[in-house]
């Protein structure tokens, strides 16, 4: 344990980002695995909102620093290219 002030203050600071980091990486997961689910199952329609709803939550988490803003240009960029094979099906 720190005894230093300022380092206390640190260890508080830094485990509410580490709670706020898991939250948005869990809500993260779960769009993308609905996203996913939707795609096998061949819902044109519900596959291109969940895309989008992903997408948007990908974004977001990059601009927060939750993940790398390559990351998120890979995985948007992979669920992209999953809605156009199954709208070319």
């Amino acid at each position: 344990m720190a005894n230093i002030k300022s380092q206390k203050k640190r260890n508080r600071q830094n485990e509410k980002a580490r709670l706020r980091n898991q939250a948005v990486r869990s809500s993260l997961k779960t769009s993308i695995r609905k996203f996913r689910e939707a795609a096998e199952t061949g819902d044109v329609e519900k596959a291109t909102v969940l895309q989008r709803d992903a997408a948007r939550a990908l974004d977001k988490a990059t601009s927060k620093g939750v993940i790398h803003k390559n990351q998120a240009a890979n995985r948007k960029s992979a669920i992209a290219k999953r809605l156009d094979a199954l709208r070319s099906a």
